[in-house]
């Protein structure tokens, strides 16, 4: 997940590269999802710091060998060309070779491995499927004939994985069971987590119809990708006020809120701009909305 252009680039320094490499905005990805699901966790008193260090390192450790994965996946099936209109791919841009890259998306998974150990011997078996599961469809979102990314299943994955699954699955490390409050938490995380795919790939949408790619903006079309911007946007902003007037959280539920314009304004440049500079900056906008909105989430399930 996350933006990539083809064309050819002066190599910067070495250590630059790989930083290029790692695609730092879309860790927030992964580190978002931990933060709630922690703070869900001490709101209702089962808070332990030791899972909660350790699915953190799991996750972002998960979510930096996707990211190689899918540089190394996606350079082998052509889909970063130079006809894309998002940032450089070192691949792509010959910065780096496909071993370099595929040996760093093994060790990342190792490392997130070495994390789950610990989990699966603090938390139960539980988390060995929850982990396994998250590395194979980190690999399996563009490796392989039945990639996830070039069937339509992106979006699904992504709000999966780095909602529902990232969220619970925090939370379960940390209290040994999965409350209602911890899966309602999990939805506006998911939310807007798939919200950064989507302006991928309503950036994308031509290009990626050309190379046979089938998101779900190829399969219906730039303007129901721009609704499901729309209403992923709905389900985020609508879940703080439910929980709110249902009494699960108190006045802070509305914190989330504050950062209602600047989801509204970037609505308007998804759904008016076609170019790719304005569209790049609408994906890394998404993605900061994504950490402000979370924290703000966070720390309405720590208020009285």
């Amino acid at each position: 997940m996350g933006p990539s252009r083809g064309a050819a680039a002066a190599a910067p320094g070495r250590a630059r590269v790989w930083v290029h490499a790692l695609r730092l905005p879309t860790l927030a990805a992964a580190i978002v999802p931990v933060f709630v699901g922690s703070a869900v966790a001490a709101r209702q008193g089962f808070f332990r710091p030791g899972p909660a260090v350790a699915a953190f390192l799991g996750a972002l450790f998960i979510q930096v060998g996707t990211n190689f994965a899918n540089d190394l996946y996606d350079h082998e099936k052509g889909a970063d060309h130079a006809g894309r209109t998002g940032f450089t791919r070192p691949l792509a841009a010959g910065w780096l070779a496909p071993a370099d890259v595929r040996r760093a998306m093994l060790a990342a998974f190792g490392a997130a491995t070495l994390a789950g150990l610990y989990l699966a011997f603090a938390a139960g078996w539980p988390v060995v499927v929850i982990g396994i599961a998250s590395i194979a469809a980190g690999i399996g979102y563009t490796a392989g004939r039945w990639a996830l990314g070039y069937h339509g299943l992106g979006d699904i994955a992504v709000f999966l994985f780095f909602g529902v699954v990232a969220v619970a699955g925090t939370y379960y490390v940390q209290a040994r069971a999965v409350s209602p409050l911890a899966l309602a938490a999990a939805l506006p995380v998911g939310a807007l987590c798939t919200n950064i795919l989507v302006v991928n790939n309503v950036r994308d949408v031509e290009a990626d119809r050309t190379i046979g790619k089938r998101t779900l903006a190829v399969i219906f079309g730039r303007g129901a990708a721009i609704a499901e911007y729309a209403l992923l946007l709905l389900v985020a902003y609508a879940l703080p006020v439910l929980l709110w007037r249902g009494g699960e959280l108190g006045l802070a539920a509305l914190l989330p809120l504050l950062t209602l314009p600047l989801a509204l304004a970037l609505l308007r440049v998804v759904a008016t701009r076609r170019d790719g500079p304005s569209l790049n900056g609408a994906l890394v906008r998404t993605a900061r909305l994504h950490v402000l909105f979370g924290s703000l989430f966070a720390i309405a399930m720590l208020a009285p």
